[in-house]
């Protein structure tokens, strides 16, 4: 099974890009993993904000394959513990998923499509992140998981 990260944005502030690379290379060692910088459209400044989130689900939904397993990252979806992510991605392994694509959106979220069209809606928090360090969080407990699954120290409880 493949883990792909996408985000909707700029590339990786440099602030958190260390910590990002180093976060996905470790998580390579348990499963391939890729990012995916979905960029934002040009005249995004010129559109409303329904329009805006309409034009960047186009391009998610272009992307995704049908058998894609898209988790989308919602302040609306269910929170995790980080032993409740673990059996997630232990139980899309168990069914011989090809990849898990976990989806963070643009500035104002997902459009109705992208989240129809998701098969877990999924709350990092009750907080309000900058996206920069959403994926910063996302690479780290995506790793945190993985070493549970593999009983290894990192996780302390």
């Amino acid at each position: 099974m493949k883990i792909a990260f996408w985000s909707v944005g700029k590339a990786h502030e440099g602030y958190v890009r260390e910590g990002i690379d180093d976060f996905t290379k470790r998580v390579s060692k348990y499963f391939p993993v890729q990012w995916q910088v979905i960029p934002v459209p040009k005249n995004a400044a010129a559109l409303s904000e329904a329009e805006l989130k309409k034009k960047e689900g186009e391009v998610i939904l272009q992307l995704l394959k049908d058998d894609d397993y898209l988790v989308a990252l919602d302040e609306r979806g269910k929170e995790l513990t980080s032993e409740g992510l673990a059996q997630f991605i232990q139980q899309r392994a168990n069914e011989s998923r090809k990849q898990i694509v976990f989806l963070i959106g643009g500035a104002f979220g997902l459009d109705e499509q992208v989240l129809k069209a998701a098969k877990y809606k999924w709350s990092l928090s009750q907080l309000t992140f900058p996206h920069h360090l959403v994926r910063l969080i996302l690479a780290e407990q995506v790793y945190r998981a993985c070493t549970i699954l593999q009983n290894e120290k990192y996780h302390h409880r």
